[in-house]
């Protein structure tokens, strides 16, 4: 027998546990299934300094801690479990039903989906070992860590040429890794790459190792048209090659752009199907920080307790 419930919440970043305090404190009795990554991307992150309301900082994964427990008070039932398939109406008051672990059923009058999204990684067995000890994929968290510092960015698009900019502005020298022979980044980028004097870039180049055994402390560069290795001393990598939205489950069912993001319509976090929403980095691949992300989780427990009322 499937379990019917008002409001499914999938994914459990700071989208999730802010739509989950929402939705419990408006009596929508939520359930949430975690993922395998409980709390999500900030799980990876050590230290939280630009969320508001804590004034010495906090850990990621305490951070996450805080927001589940807080959830759980209202009366959120949070659940370990990956969702596997879906089966969404596309009709006014349907319900829409989730399979959680290919084995347990459930049908939910609404859904909201905050699945994240996840940072692209070069691979190197150097590079996870040293996540949270110097590699980050996002310098408008960590930059900060690394004022008057040597970083290095990799990359080649727009996302690589603003987080090396906005690095250049704190750190005392930037360094940016373009695997080609040009840059991707648009031209008016390009142009604020080279504008700004502690930026250097080198072509054809690529990480070879990241160096380091607890924290950074270079990084190895490879040319890899001469072959040529460098070593380069840098307290901090900054990994800027994309992220993947964790869409996969909607393909074909749900409107996304074309890198998979979710769309919502206007200001609201409204799926093209009724009754389902979509919070934090799984439709917004513009901002992606908590703080943002947990604003879009409150508006789409609002826009599910509206949903619900006008169905009575």
């Amino acid at each position: 027998m499937a379990e019917k419930i008002k409001c499914l919440i999938i994914g459990s970043g700071p989208a999730g546990y802010t739509a989950a305090i929402y939705a419990a404190r408006a009596d929508m009795k939520p359930v949430m299934y975690t993922g395998m990554q409980m709390g999500g991307q900030l799980t990876t992150t050590t230290e939280v300094d630009n969320f508001p309301g804590y004034p010495n900082g906090t850990d990621g994964t305490a951070m996450m801690e805080d927001l589940k427990k807080q959830a759980e008070r209202f009366g959120t039932d949070v659940r370990f479990g990956l969702v596997t398939s879906v089966d969404l109406s596309n009709k006014e008051g349907g319900i829409h039903k989730v399979m959680v672990d290919e084995s347990t059923e459930i049908e939910a009058e609404t859904v909201i989906i905050s699945t994240g999204a996840t940072a692209k990684y070069l691979g190197l067995e150097s590079e996870q070992r040293l996540i949270g000890g110097g590699v980050s994929a996002c310098a408008t968290c960590d930059g900060f860590f690394y004022k008057g510092q040597d970083v290095i960015v990799v990359g080649a698009g727009d996302t690589a040429a603003e987080e090396a900019t906005y690095l250049a502005n704190i750190c005392n020298k930037v360094t940016m890794l373009v695997r080609k022979d040009y840059m991707k980044a648009s031209k008016a980028m390009q142009h604020r790459v080279n504008k700004t004097e502690n930026i250097e870039v080198l072509f054809n180049t690529e990480i070879d190792e990241v160096l380091g055994e607890n924290v950074v402390e270079g990084v190895r560069a490879v040319n890899n048209q001469s072959g040529d290795k460098t070593d380069i001393p840098v307290t901090g990598v900054f990994i800027a090659i994309g992220h993947t939205p964790n869409t996969q489950l909607f393909k074909g069912v749900l409107d996304m752009d074309e890198t998979g993001y979710l769309i919502t319509k206007g200001k609201s976090t409204k799926t093209n199907l009724p009754g389902v929403f979509a919070a934090g980095d799984v439709q917004d691949h513009e901002y992606r920080q908590a703080v943002t992300a947990a604003g879009t989780g409150c508006m789409a427990a609002l826009d599910a307790e509206r949903y619900l009322g006008a169905l009575e």
